[in-house]
């Protein structure tokens, strides 16, 4: 039985150890261990579960930073983490609903091995797995695998489509009845319902089929978060969640409006979309009090750790730079290889506000909103940007796990519900039903 009702919100949650916050380990309640604590998982888990989310999902890059360890080791970000297909597998039997997402980069990963890790978790899970479809922009990963850096923005779109186009034609290897298992004819399966893969194209090349059969929602759910217009092209033909960053209601809106636009010149209904903008929340007794709690995380960021996270997206190295004078004109690069967006918001803030460095950092939350106040205020924030035609709902980025997820979950969650905006059970029995979107059928049954 799907969810259909189009007051409900989408609720992702973008699940870091202790936050999102570049201090969040500082304040967070959560164990030393947290990053390498299954248990603590499964816990971070079922709490996101106990809140009627539709996904939890993990973030990744195939790399530890190799240089800078000074500020690294004031905001340990990526350097002691699971796998994360790894992570939602032992998490899929400690759920029984979540939808369960992550990042595979089309970069790193070859297309046989990311179809046959997304496919395993989709039958380990009964139906709840995602793929958000990645190039990574990282130069520290493209070490990892033999490069010196990034290959060029245009090029890492090229292969990702390519890659892709692989993976969905290996998850239709089987059709869905093709496993028969009958003993009396000594046959598992039909033969002629197997299906080969051959594929040349300039950068991926594959003959062969997938050694799993066809997965519970048909296939893993479609996850994608590019902003450029390669990222918005390929959302509006092939992604089924779309993780948007714009911080404003206008600039959302317009993004919302241009790629559901776009889904009718591929026979897409608008239905089978959802864009869910980055949100994190600060709740409170009052507004003011929610302020105080976020000024107080803002005020631990470290210096270096806040040029070290500007540069990253800018793009630039700001070492050294004074805190209390703005970045600059000439160490501004033209342009950006990496995060297109986030290097848009970022050069914004600069040419529009004349803002300080310290300033810069401590305003600067990467594609997300910070909404401070109590659960009422949140929830109408919540949905006047729903309502008003900018998100299906929000992919929620806590600053401090488990606190904040908590606040949200035993404050937040009830108003929302008590509005009629989230469910208060789950209704269907896979990520495709609970998000409402349809179970595709494979290419060779159509």
């Amino acid at each position: 039985m799907s969810n259909t009702d189009n007051r409900n919100m989408v609720l992702g949650m973008l699940a870091y150890a202790t936050g999102q916050h570049v201090a969040s380990w500082l304040q967070s309640t959560a164990p030393a261990d947290a990053t390498t604590n299954i248990g603590y998982w499964r816990r971070l888990a079922s709490l996101a579960e106990e809140g009627r989310f539709d996904l939890f999902f993990l973030a990744d890059s195939p790399g530890a930073r190799t240089e800078k360890l000074n500020d690294f080791s004031r905001f340990p970000y990526m350097m002691n983490m699971f796998e994360p297909v790894t992570l939602l597998s032992a998490l899929a039997g400690s759920t029984k609903h979540i939808g369960l997402g992550a990042t595979g980069s089309t970069s790193f990963y070859e297309p046989y091995n990311l179809a046959r890790l997304f496919a395993s978790l989709d039958h380990l899970s009964q139906g709840r797995a995602g793929w958000n479809v990645v190039t990574t922009a990282s130069d520290y990963a493209a070490r990892n695998f033999g490069l010196d850096r990034l290959p060029p923005h245009g090029q890492r779109y090229a292969r990702a489509r390519e890659f892709f186009e692989v993976v969905m034609r290996l998850w239709d290897t089987w059709d869905d009845d093709a496993f028969i298992a009958d003993k009396a004819a000594c046959r598992m399966f039909e033969p002629e319902k197997f299906h080969v893969t051959d594929f040349q194209g300039e950068h991926v090349r594959v003959h062969g089929a997938l050694n799993i059969r066809r997965t519970p929602q048909g296939r893993p759910v479609i996850i994608q978060a590019g902003s450029s217009e390669e990222g918005k092209s390929f959302a509006a033909e092939a992604a089924e969640v779309v993780f948007a960053s714009d911080p404003t209601f206008d600039e959302a809106k317009r993004f919302y409006a241009d790629v559901k636009g776009r889904m009718s010149a591929f026979n897409r209904d608008t239905s089978q979309l959802k864009i869910l903008p980055g949100l994190s929340v600060m709740v409170g007794s009052s507004k003011a009090e929610a302020e105080d709690k976020y000024r107080e995380l803002q005020n631990l960021i470290h210096p270096d750790v806040g040029r070290m996270r500007l540069g990253m997206d800018l793009e630039a190295d700001l070492t050294g730079l004074p805190v209390d004078e703005p970045i600059p004109e000439h160490l501004i690069p033209k342009k950006a290889n990496l995060h297109q967006a986030y290097f848009r918001q970022i050069t914004t803030l600069i040419r529009e506000q004349n803002l300080t460095l310290r300033q810069l950092y401590t305003s600067y939350d990467r594609g997300k909103v910070t909404v401070c106040g109590t659960p009422e205020q949140i929830v109408d924030y919540m949905e006047e940007w729903v309502d008003g035609g900018a998100a299906d709902g929000f992919m929620l980025a806590f600053h401090v796990v488990p606190n904040d997820t908590e606040d949200f979950v035993r404050k937040v969650v009830p108003e929302m519900q008590r509005r009629g905006r989230l469910r208060k059970e789950y209704t269907g029995t896979t990520l495709r039903d609970n998000l409402g979107l349809e179970r595709p059928v494979s290419r060779h049954a159509r």
